[in-house]
């Protein structure tokens, strides 16, 4: 997923029921600076750099994350999780002379070229944000697992070069469990060796912030263990994940090395 997708349009939160009235400010303008300072205020889990847009690295850097996206944190977003994230899906709000920029959802991303080289690429999208003409559409290259309640809730596809079966391989019964107890709508896959996760906001808190980087890392830590169960190769979390500094020479055996 590039850094265009999947945050270019707009949805509701689960409920369909918008933003609570208690968090809408009489100047919308404001409500964005309120969001940008509450972002800026971040403590994360380790040091943890804050920009307004996020910018690209050095030419001779890692690649950067989240490129162009606002309020974009980059660091150890939490304790033993290195990644980068920002706004998605903005809407405008507001009167005719008070419009303004704000975010309904939060883009998590983190460098994972060794869970690339399992799944080259795949998308996992919450079906209930999605109208049924768009499910439709992408059943012909759709995976299914043996969850009936993950099929009923998530589409997940992989690109017609790509085989089905190391998805379904990756994918444990523990790990659709814990996707499908997720108390939000969310997408996440894996693109450009990059794995991005969409969590789209009931409210713009600072609870809510932290309630989305820390199911990011938690699919970061869950799809590592099922790289390693699966004997792949892999690397321990740093700030190489979050294009801070380059991936390490060495990596570890699955099945063979604790992680971290």
């Amino acid at each position: 997923m590039t850094d265009s997708n999947p945050s270019d349009c707009a949805v509701s939160g689960k409920g369909g029921a918008g933003w609570p009235a208690t968090d809408r400010l009489t100047d919308m303008a404001s409500e964005a600076d309120r969001w940008a300072e509450i972002v800026k205020s971040f403590g994360g889990g380790g040091e943890v750099r804050y920009e307004p847009v996020g910018g690209i690295n050095p030419a001779d850097g890692p690649v950067a994350l989240c490129v162009g996206g606002r309020n974009r944190l980059t660091g150890e977003l939490v304790e033993g999780f290195w990644g980068a994230s920002c706004d998605a899906d903005e809407v405008e709000e507001g009167g005719i002379f008070r419009r303004s920029v704000v975010p309904t959802a939060v883009i998590v991303k983190a460098h994972m070229p060794d869970l690339a080289e399992v799944v080259g690429a795949f998308n996992v999208e919450s079906i209930e944000a999605r109208p049924e003409d768009f499910v439709r559409q992408r059943t012909s290259n759709r995976v299914e697992f043996e969850s009936i309640a993950f099929n009923r809730n998530f589409l997940a596809t992989v690109p017609d070069e790509y085989d089905p079966i190391a998805l379904r391989e990756l994918f444990s019964p523990g790990f659709l469990d814990w996707a499908n107890g997720i108390d939000r709508e969310v997408d996440f896959g894996i693109n450009d060796r990059q794995l991005w996760f969409l969590w789209r906001m009931r409210e713009r808190t600072a609870e809510e912030l932290g309630m989305a980087l820390s199911n990011a890392a938690e699919l970061f830590r869950r799809l590592q263990w099922e790289m390693q169960e699966n004997g792949a190769d892999y690397y321990r979390p740093g700030p190489w994940n979050a294009g801070l500094e380059s991936f390490p020479e060495r990596r570890f055996e699955g099945g063979t090395q604790p992680a971290g």
